[in-house]
């Protein structure tokens, strides 16, 4: 039982820490944490788009960010180490903060998610969703989906490829849930392969099938052909007996 309660406090804990640091570095552009317990003390990496307004001028950043670490949730030493987001469209958590701050700055739900489906999809992703939900126009909650794309949604394959992003952005009409998945194209499986668009829509049978019409119209074609030529023979012939 004290396993048990030790999971769920290092759990929470992890969660906490997770929203703290979402808006800790919300202009930095924050997209995850990896949390690492060694015997010198509690390791953090952070992904971020902007590793400079973490690190600060000399250092002084990444000082009061580990000074505010050890006094809210007790770490002892920790480490922090800031890794810059390559493809930042590609990362959930960060598409999930800009959405909400674009709503947060006045912008439309709806043409905020169709930019971020269509950026995510230009940066070379292989699907994405996007599901809005709260008091988005009217006294009534309710929610709206946009996707585009290939979205696994159970299975191994769901748990390899699709990555997801949840935040909550606070309006006039109240607080609106904002939930983004995307699936990472280069994380498919080697057995997994995409085919076309025309082998996916042209099945095996229907191919067969055009070939055999093909090869049926030829052979009534030829056959045309041949009385034909007959035909030229005889009257031919007719008139050679004249």
């Amino acid at each position: 039982m004290n396993a048990i309660k030790n999971v769920l406090k290092n759990n929470y804990r992890n969660s906490e820490l997770d929203e703290f640091l979402k808006e800790e570095l919300k202009d930095a552009g924050f997209g995850g944490a990896d949390i690492q317990k060694s015997p010198l003390g509690t390791r953090l990496t952070l992904y971020v788009t902007r590793p400079g307004l973490v690190i600060g001028r000399k250092g002084s950043g990444i000082r009061d960010l580990t000074s505010k670490l050890e006094v809210r949730f007790g770490l002892a030493n920790p480490q922090i180490s800031v890794v810059e987001v390559e493809i930042p469209e590609l990362n959930p958590k960060i598409m999930c903060n800009r959405i909400a701050q674009l709503i947060e700055r006045g912008t439309a739900f709806r043409r905020a998610a169709l930019w971020t489906v269509n950026t995510i999809k230009n940066a070379g992703a292989l699907g994405v969703e996007v599901t809005i939900s709260g008091k988005l126009r009217s006294e009534r909650a309710h929610f709206e989906k946009h996707s585009s794309g290939i979205i696994p949604k159970s299975g191994n394959m769901a748990d390899k490829v699709v990555k997801e992003g949840i935040t909550h952005v606070l309006t006039k009409m109240g607080i609106m849930g904002i939930r983004l998945k995307i699936a990472i194209k280069d994380a498919t499986p080697p057995e997994f392969e995409l085919v076309s668009i025309y082998k996916d829509h042209v099945s095996p049978k229907d191919e067969r099938t055009s070939n055999e019409t093909e090869k049926s119209d030829s052979e009534n074609g030829n056959e045309m052909k041949n009385k034909q030529n007959q035909k030229e023979i005889l009257e031919n012939t007719g008139e050679i007996n004249k």
